[in-house]
C-alpha cells in the first residue's frame, strides 16, 4: 500500500527561505532495517496527521556514533559527531525528535560538549504531547479488550529516566496494560544496547533477548509495544523462537497510535 507521506528535507526547506519546528532525526535502523522502516512510516503519519511543521536531513543525516562509542571506539564516534554537529549547526537545528532511544541520549548527553546543544525528545514524549495539546486523535476503542505489556527502552527508561510518557500514551488506548515483573528502573535489557546488537553472542544458558521475551510471555500479551528499533528486533526474535508470532504482535509506540488513526 503506497502512502502519500510529506516529508520534507532541511534543504528543501532552507531552499525555500522556511525554518521547521522540529528536525524528525530518523536514525540508521529507521533509515536502513525494513522493520524499522515502518516505525519511521507510522511516526511521518502521526506528525503529517497533527500538521507539525518537521524535516528531515534525508541523504545528508550520517549515523550518531553511538554505536562506535559503545564498541569503544571514542575517536570515529567524535569524528561523527563533530560532522553531525557542523550539519545541524549550519542549519539552525534547536528541536530534535527521534524514535531510536540510542540517538536520543547521544545527542542530547553527548553532543552538548562538542558544540551541538539542542532541545532533544524522544518520539513518545512527543506523541504524548501532541496527545494532551489535542493535535492528533485515534479510535481509543481500538485497542478495547486486548492486553499491552511495554518493553522499557534502556536508553529510555533507565539512562534517561523517561518511564511515563509511553505509558501515558498506552493509558489512552483503553486496553488491558500489564507491567512485566522485571519493568521501569528494574527491566531487562533486551540485549541489543552497547553494540552488541552487531555481534555473536556469548556463552551463557539462554540468550538475553530470549530471557527478556519471557518475562513478557508472562504477561500473557495480545501486543508487546516497544519504543526502540532495535527491542523491537529482538522482542520480534524472541517471540519467533517461542513460536508465538502468530499470537503475538511486537509494535512499536508510533505505530499502536497510527493503526488506531
Amino acid at each position: 500500500m503506497l502512502e502519500n507521506l510529506v516529508v520534507p528535507t532541511m534543504a528543501e526547506m532552507m531552499a525555500e527561505g522556511k525554518q521547521p519546528e522540529i528536525l524528525f532525526w530518523v536514525g540508521s535502523a529507521g533509515s536502513f532495517d525494513e522493520r524499522a522502516k515502518k516505525i519511521t512510516r507510522a511516526f511521518v503519519r502521526i506528525l503529517n496527521k497533527a500538521n507539525v511543521n518537521f524535516a528531515v536531513l534525508g541523504t545528508e543525516e550520517s549515523c550518531t556514533g553511538d554505536v562506535a562509542k559503545r564498541a569503544g571506539n571514542e575517536f570515529l564516534f567524535q569524528m561523527q559527531a563533530l560532522m553531525n554537529i557542523e550539519l545541524l549547526n549550519a542549519y539552525g537545528v534547536k528541536k530534535i525528535v527521534t524514535c531510536d532511544p540510542h540517538s536520543f541520549n547521544c545527542l542530547k548527553n553527548e553532543y552538548p560538549s562538542l558544540g551541538g546543544k539542542y532541545e532533544v525528545l524522544h518520539h513518545t514524549q512527543f506523541i504524548k504531547q501532541l496527545l494532551n495539546e489535542g493535535k492528533i486523535s485515534f479510535n481509543d476503542s481500538y485497542y478495547k479488550g486486548k492486553r499491552i505489556t511495554f518493553h522499557d527502552p534502556c536508553y529510555l527508561g533507565r539512562a534517561n529516566n523517561e518511564f511515563d510518557a509511553p505509558r501515558a500514551i498506552l493509558a489512552k488506548t483503553n486496553a488491558d496494560i500489564v507491567e512485566m515483573k522485571r519493568s521501569r528502573n528494574t527491566a531487562l535489557c533486551c540485549g541489543a544496547g552497547g553494540a552488541q546488537m552487531f555481534k555473536e553472542p556469548e556463552k551463557g544458558d539462554m540468550e538475553i533477548n530470549i530471557l527478556r521475551t519471557k518475562d513478557a510471555l508472562a504477561t500473557q500479551p495480545n501486543i508487546i509495544a516497544t519504543g526502540c528499533p532495535y527491542c523491537n528486533t529482538m522482542m520480534t526474535d524472541g517471540v519467533k523462537f517461542s513460536e508465538k508470532e502468530n499470537d503475538i504482535k511486537v509494535l512499536d509506540i508510533a505505530e499502536i497510535i497510527a493503526n488506531a488513526q
